[in-house]
């Protein structure tokens, strides 16, 4: 798989630590968990600079978490690491799931925007309109039943056994990402309207229409959203932005700023009250994993 932020060193030992710990299972989305401080020290043993900040930053975060859980290192990983967290802790359908509008919002976007019809679907060539509008629909509605179903289950193992299930399943599992990545430009369309018709719009949103490469709504798809999974990951202006269509705070320790007031990171750093927090790992703000088995509660 193409794999545009990590050097070939890192992706090799990825490999073999997903060989390693399930050989039998075939493609892992997201490896068995193995305990944090010995993931860190079979990846971290020289005595850089780097590989010292490294283990202090993982001694960090097994304050808090016992294991990690390796996520595959494609260009999903944001996206599979956000929505695994999400599904794993989830109690409860979001309100935005149980809008009645909610699978409309293809058919609704597309009768707006005309550009729409350059939207990209998985890994395919682009398809009429009115085709494009109903395979989104399926997607959106697939997320709705998969995080209905798991919400609803009590036990805490049957829980996981599921959300593995579901990462284990290909065809469903992308179909959960284009889900994602069509909130994510439905987001963009309603803050870009909101900023344009002078309505308080969060700071992110000025700094995501700020690039050349993103000026309006159809620019980031175009060039952001249409390669994401396929030759590029998101950015961390595009992090806010996946936050804001789950409505979840998506806190990440970002490992590499260790020591620093960037060590926790959160996205918003100004979340609405009530957003269910999930929690990510990443070396280098590119590649993220998870940790798992809370030590202790964890607060903002």
């Amino acid at each position: 798989e193409e794999d545009m932020y990590r050097d070939a060193e890192e992706i090799e030992r990825e490999k073999l630590l997903l060989y390693e710990t399930s050989s039998s299972e075939g493609k892992l989305s997201v490896a068995p968990e193995m305990d944090i401080l010995e993931y860190c020290r079979r990846e971290w043993r020289g005595n850089t600079p780097v590989a010292k900040r490294m283990r202090k930053g993982y001694e960090a975060v097994a304050q808090k978490f016992a294991s990690i859980r390796r996520i595959r290192g494609d260009n999903y990983c944001a996206l599979r690491a956000t929505l695994f967290q999400a599904l794993s802790q989830a109690t409860q359908l979001p309100s935005w799931l149980q809008s009645e509008d909610f699978t409309m919002l293809p058919e609704n976007l597309l009768s707006k925007y005309d550009w729409m019809k350059q939207w990209q679907l998985k890994h395919t060539l682009s398809r009429q309109m009115g085709e494009i509008s109903d395979e989104i629909k399926e997607y959106l509605i697939l997320l709705r039943e998969k995080w209905k179903n798991i919400s609803e289950i009590k036990s805490p193992t049957e829980k996981q056994e599921a959300c593995d299930r579901l990462f284990r399943n290909e065809e469903e599992e992308y179909s959960l990402y284009e889900a994602l990545k069509f909130l994510m430009l439905n987001t963009a369309i309603e803050l870009y309207n909101d900023g344009k018709d002078g309505r308080r719009v969060p700071v992110f949103s000025w700094l995501l229409f700020a690039r050349d490469t993103s000026g309006n709504p159809c620019q980031l798809m175009r060039n952001h959203l249409n390669h994401i999974g396929h030759s590029g990951g998101l950015e961390q202006v595009e992090m806010f932005l996946l936050a804001y269509a789950l409505q979840y705070t998506i806190q990440v320790y970002r490992l590499y700023k260790y020591s620093t007031g960037e060590f926790i990171t959160h996205y918003p750093n100004d979340p609405e009250e009530g957003w269910p927090v999930v929690t990510l790992i990443t070396e280098d703000d590119r590649h993220y994993n998870i940790p798992v088995r809370m030590c202790q509660e964890t607060t903002l």
